[in-house]
């Protein structure tokens, strides 16, 4: 069976029909959405996620429920999409929660925060841990419900122009970094940054910004970044996964027939397995570009993931104190993980660790 195909057939068996899919075509009604992506068109996997999004919907729905997606600044600056969508200016945004931790910290834990899941656990999370449920009660007060529509995969901990060899190296380093790491790092004397994605060469380029992090290697070389800083850390601590939403204003969710809510769940679904898929096909090849281009691949030393682990805790512990909503899907986080890592480090590190060791001798 044909991948469209299946998929029409998957989003047409969640609604519980029985009915031909022609039949069903014809009284599909006709819905038109915009979606305001919090990225350019030429960060093309994360950007491509809305669209790979839309063409699935589309697909699902005989075109009957359309999306058009703009870029980041089209109709929406990168990082206002989410106060857009709460005014219903646009119906949806394509976008990474921990952009708006400024609203509220909570929004950070959809989508990333340090020493957390990995990529596999935090879908695990979502789906059958009680995630998504959890979420999408704090979002309800935003007006919006959220989907997950992408993940980047683990990411690198980012570009330096000097070596950070200890933690007081990040004392005065002003980097650009993506919400609550940026919080945690200011412990340790780092000044974080919030630029969009399309800015952070220039800034670099420029001296306004000693240091920055984007995702990993495939999108990295394609922002230019090695042109202009020379040491390449890892791993990025504070994004052991990075999921990206699909975030809908609620009246407009709510106003969708069941069977269209199935046919979304189902696009952002494939959205999602297509993203980290195709992360993970493309990284191993830059990866070794840049280090062709003379980057020098650095880990981040025992001594600096310890002292950022301690520093990401006292956060938590502070952020805990003090708000409840971020309290409660923590717990709920923290819980997960510890099950998880029970699993992972009897299975997959094992099975990791040996053919990593056989790769490397060859």
């Amino acid at each position: 069976m044909k991948r469209r195909e299946f998929l029409k057939a998957a989003a047409v068996g969640a609604a519980g029909s029985t009915v031909a899919m022609p039949a069903v075509a014809q009284s599909l009604p006709s819905v038109k959405w915009r979606i305001a992506s919090s990225f350019p068109k030429s960060l093309d996997t994360i950007y491509g996620g809305a669209e790979v999004f839309a063409k699935t919907l589309a697909d699902i729905t005989d075109n009957q429920f359309q999306c058009q997606v703009f870029a980041a600044g089209e109709l929406v600056p990168p990082f206002q999409t989410v106060d857009a969508v709460q005014n219903n200016t646009v119906e949806a945004t394509h976008t990474a929660s921990y952009y708006f931790w400024g609203k509220d910290p909570t929004f950070a834990l959809g989508c990333s925060v340090p020493f957390m899941l990995n990529t596999r656990q935090m879908n695990s999370w979502f789906h059958h841990g009680g995630g998504n449920d959890l979420l999408n009660e704090f979002y309800k007060g935003y007006n919006i419900h959220a989907i997950p529509c992408g993940n980047s995969g683990a990411q690198m901990g980012g570009w330096f122009r000097k070596e950070i060899k200890t933690p007081g190296d990040f004392q005065g380093v002003k980097m650009r970094i993506s919400g609550f790491a940026g919080g945690v790092l200011t412990k340790l004397g780092l000044v974080p940054q919030q630029i969009a994605g399309g800015d952070i060469y220039p800034a670099l380029e420029r001296g306004t910004i000693d240091a920055t992090e984007w995702v990993g290697p495939f999108d990295d070389e394609k922002l230019g970044f090695y042109k202009v800083a020379k040491y390449y850390y890892y791993p990025g601590w504070w994004e052991g996964t990075s999921c990206y939403h699909l975030m809908v204003n609620l009246g407009k969710w709510n106003e969708l027939p069941k069977h269209y809510q199935a046919a979304v769940a189902t696009a952002a679904s494939h959205a999602n397995l297509e993203m980290t898929a195709k992360y993970d096909a493309r990284n191993p090849g830059a990866i070794r570009r840049l280090v062709q281009a003379g980057v020098e691949l650095r880990p981040f030393s025992q001594e600096v993931m310890e002292a950022c682990y301690k520093a990401s805790n006292e956060t938590y512990a502070e952020l805990n104190a003090k708000n409840p909503a971020f309290k409660k899907i923590y717990d709920s986080l923290v819980a997960f993980r510890g099950e998880a890592y029970l699993w992972h480090q009897i299975a997959e590190y094992s099975y990791d660790t040996f053919m990593i060791r056989a790769r490397a001798r060859g």
